[in-house]
């Protein structure tokens, strides 16, 4: 499908796993007064839009019928409910893509993102952002300042992620903090736990290129570990990593945080060994769903175990400061950039793990 300003809403849609499509679909109403219409300008691409892609689910969210993909976005206001006050047409957004119910236990105890009922993009059965328009609540579309630009707008989710770790971790001045994988978040949580002062920063990844982006954001130092050879017992290569890493860089005992960024088996086994005793070990990255995990040094060692998904109250405000004051560069995080139109050029080459690629970006429906 050849998008053009005649349609109403090209929208690239998820049919069945492995088939994506164009499609033109009707312009979307405001569902609520409260609600806004963005014309979204920016998306960038996640894993888990390539999994859904790929897979056709995660955990327990199962792809039924068709999705529109994406959610890390930003745009423009092009409409507003009666009862919007802080927005209006022409104003630059980024959007914070799960709307909670507001209503239940969870809500009203401040813990949104485990809201039972929340819409979230791109996740079933709801539809995402890789649209022309998309309809948001106004309370969940977040001004952006003159002087950031609206790739700089769409890289506020992951950053608000990010953000969301480092508060799950009650992260602090001074800590010293490990974090396992150095993709795109793995990369702004290292930026994130700088930003909040940590004493020092470490980063580890099996993939030299990524050590060399973990490095050009200031981190404290970073570390290769070598795989564990065949037939190899793997807690005991983990433990021995672990120590390996504590003593070339300097952690003594141990993290005090240990943020799990790469959703590998081996990665955290080795993250729970490298926490120091009564340490933090937050866990965000997801790879397989069933891993071989040593429990038994979570109760000797008293770590604190925590799982983070999504933002927490507060992330994106901070994240959009982190971004407009300097202090986290995003600009240097994109490496690849497409026409809407090539939407499936643009996860293909997400799908493919290249080391050269790092955050990629697709640019919206031009008016």
């Amino acid at each position: 499908m050849a998008v053009g300003n005649k349609q109403q809403n090209p929208s690239f849609v998820l049919k069945a796993v492995k088939e994506v499509v164009f499609e033109d679909r009707p312009k979307p109403q405001l569902r609520d007064q409260n609600d806004v219409i963005v014309h979204v300008a920016q998306t960038g691409i996640c894993g888990s839009d390539v999994h859904y892609w790929q897979r056709g689910r995660i955990g327990s969210y199962v792809l039924t019928g068709p999705m529109v993909l994406g959610h890390e976005s930003s745009g423009v206001i092009a409409e507003v409910g009666s009862e919007v006050k802080h927005l209006k047409p022409g104003d630059r957004v980024a959007m914070e893509p799960g709307v909670p119910c507001r209503r239940c236990d969870y809500c009203r105890g401040g813990s949104y993102h485990l809201c039972g009922d929340i819409i979230f993009a791109a996740t079933p059965p709801w539809d995402g952002t890789l649209a022309k328009y998309y309809v948001n609540a106004a309370d969940f579309c977040y001004k952006i300042p003159d002087h950031m630009n609206l790739e700089e707008g769409a890289m506020v989710e992951p950053v608000s992620v990010a953000v969301a770790i480092a508060k799950t971790a009650d992260l602090r001045a001074h800590q010293k903090v490990v974090v396992l994988g150095c993709g795109p978040i793995g990369i702004l949580c290292q930026a994130v736990a700088k930003a909040a002062g940590a004493a020092k920063v470490i980063g580890i990844d099996v993939v030299q290129s990524r050590l060399d982006i973990a490095n050009s954001y200031g981190v404290d130092g970073t570390y290769m570990p070598q795989r564990a050879e065949p037939g190899a017992d793997a807690m005991e290569h983990a433990e021995r990593t672990a120590n390996d890493i504590k003593e070339k860089m300097g952690l003594g005992e141990g993290a005090d945080v240990v943020l799990e960024c790469s959703g590998a088996e081996a990665c955290i086994q080795m993250g729970i060994y490298v926490a120091r005793r009564g340490g933090t070990f937050v866990q965000a990255g997801m790879g397989k769903e069933v891993v071989n995990f040593p429990i038994t040094a979570v109760c000797t060692q008293g770590l604190v175990i925590k799982g983070s998904i999504r933002y927490l109250t507060g992330c994106y405000p901070a994240a959009i400061d982190l971004i407009s004051s300097g202090k986290i560069d995003v600009k240097k995080l994109i490496t690849n950039r497409f026409k809407f139109e090539q939407a499936e050029e643009a996860f293909e080459l997400v799908r493919q793990g290249r080391q050269d690629v790092f955050k990629v970006m697709i640019e919206g429906v031009q008016a």
